[in-house]
């Protein structure tokens, strides 16, 4: 009765009364338990929290006074996403047993709705990497096929929805860290346009961006998260007064153009993805959708320039951890002898930082100097321009965008933790939304032979996430694909 429930369906059986929220909750607390261990998705269960919330929820519901859809439904949260009273690592050893004396404001909205947190999903530690792989605790694994990455940084939130952990989860996008992992786990989830959504309480990696959204089993459940997730927030002063509207559910899409990135369909992507994203195309246009051709001629650019941004500000970002203001440190873990300040810092940052976080810290750090700002950090900004301007002359002569997610499907554990610059490649299609500030989602489009899932991007505007949404909708109802799930 539970199997793979959208948040609809959960909504509705608890509204009949055929089941009640602690029900639900047990169901996947049993199944994290049972099916946990092999796939890798939480790094911490919350199952006293979880049952004392549905309880509530049910307590709500048997007095007349739910709090909407989303009251009673479990769901997981990225743990990068600060939770109150709940441990956040950012799977990192540096924040190993911190506790956030507060909640971001995306889980104050969604527990002031009702929804229960079953716990704190991994991820790559401080949300850097493509694979979940860089996690300090444990390696996330692909259920569709456990040799293969779930993809990351989010890689937790795919794998959980996919292994059906939960009903939805939470995850984070700096520069594809939502919708790869969507991509490689056949689930569907959306980065926000920058601003849509409260970042205060997410720890952050690039603080131009980063974008928190939801992640889901279908298209018409993102459309009723970022109705909760939404809005200005006075803690966060990214964000803005711009109402989120899903538009209303067409059959077709009789008038909307559709624009292909030459970019995105040229050297690089592997011949089996580019054969179910024709597909896809081709459905689109059988529903209606006029098909046309654009060009973002400075995609070229898009890797070197996200990442001398992501590094620099990450740089920044982590600064922070040094051994004296919170998290660990050498000089509350005594098994090292420090003889100065710089002792601290530096035997601390080597102790508890990974490899990644390390490598992009000393990267930025280098860029950021003096001497090198003009010529690193300063020409990236100047050629980000160029990328955005691409999007808003491409996107003012179509609705959207259609491209691929990645170019190539979900690839072996360990198969490219050894050529950083290989993984770094594997964002080459979600990064430039993430530079432009557009939003962007993924949704499932498809199967290799070898049975992984390929997934589809749909870029739209700035503050366009309903159009997108509509979009995307049409095509999930016209296919099965959000249907298939793995056999675990």
């Amino acid at each position: 009765m539970f199997s793979n429930l959208t948040i609809s369906q959960a909504a509705d059986l608890l509204a009949s009364g055929k089941a009640t929220s602690l029900d639900l909750t047990n169901y996947y607390l049993n199944r994290i338990e049972k099916l946990d261990p092999e796939i890798g998705a939480y790094l911490l269960v919350t199952q006293e929290y979880a049952r004392e919330k549905a309880t509530a929820s049910d307590e709500r519901r048997k007095t007349g006074k739910s709090l909407g859809i989303l009251d009673g439904i479990p769901f997981g949260v990225k743990d990068v996403i600060s939770t109150k009273d709940i441990e956040t690592t950012a799977a990192s050893l540096v924040l190993k047993g911190y506790v956030p004396p507060y909640s971001a404001t995306v889980i104050t909205k969604l527990e002031a709705a009702g929804a229960v947190i079953l716990g704190k999903l991994n991820c790559d530690e401080f949300a850097m990497g493509s694979s979940t792989e860089n996690s300090a605790y444990k390696i996330t694994k692909n259920p569709w096929d456990t040799t293969k990455v779930p993809g990351g940084s989010s890689g937790g939130s795919a794998a959980a929805l996919a292994a059906d952990l939960c009903v939805f989860a939470l995850g984070t996008d700096t520069g594809g860290s939502i919708r790869q992992p969507a991509s490689f786990c056949s689930v569907t989830g959306i980065k926000p346009t920058y601003g849509r959504v409260s970042r205060f309480g997410a720890l952050p990696y690039g603080s131009s961006l980063d974008q928190i959204g939801p992640m889901a089993k279908n298209i018409a459940d993102l459309g009723i998260l970022l109705e909760v997730m939404a809005g200005y927030d006075i803690n966060d002063a990214t964000t803005v007064k711009h109402e989120f509207v899903r538009d209303s559910e067409t059959q077709n899409l009789n008038g909307i153009k559709l624009g292909l990135p030459k970019e995105y369909f040229a050297q690089g992507l592997e011949p089996e993805v580019k054969k179910i994203i024709d597909a896809a195309v081709t459905k689109y246009k059988e529903l209606g959708a006029e098909i046309v051709p654009v060009s973002l001629p400075h995609t070229r650019y898009a890797i070197p320039t996200y990442y001398l941004i992501a590094m620099a500000e990450m740089s920044s970002n982590l600064a922070r951890y040094d051994g004296i203001h919170y998290g660990a440190s050498v000089l509350r873990d005594k098994q090292e002898q420090v003889t100065s300040l710089l002792d601290v810092y530096t035997k601390t940052r080597s102790q508890f930082f990974g490899a990644e976080a390390k490598r992009k810290i000393i990267l930025g750090t280098f860029e950021l100097s003096a001497g090198y700002y003009d010529a690193y950090y300063k020409k990236a900004q100047q050629v980000r321009t160029l990328i955005k301007k691409d999007f808003d002359d491409a996107l003012e002569k179509v609705d959207a965008l259609i491209t691929p997610v990645s170019p190539f499907p979900p690839f072996g554990i360990g198969e490219k933790k050894s050529d950083p610059l290989s993984m770094y490649l594997a964002d080459i299609y979600t990064v430039p939304a993430n530079l432009a500030g557009v939003c962007a989602l993924s949704l499932p489009a498809g199967f290799t032979h070898d049975g992984l899932p390929v997934g589809m991007q749909i870029i739209g505007a700035r503050f366009n996430e309903g159009k997108i949404l509509s979009i995307a909708d049409v095509y999930e109802k016209a296919t099965q694909w959000h249907s298939r799930f793995p056999e675990l």
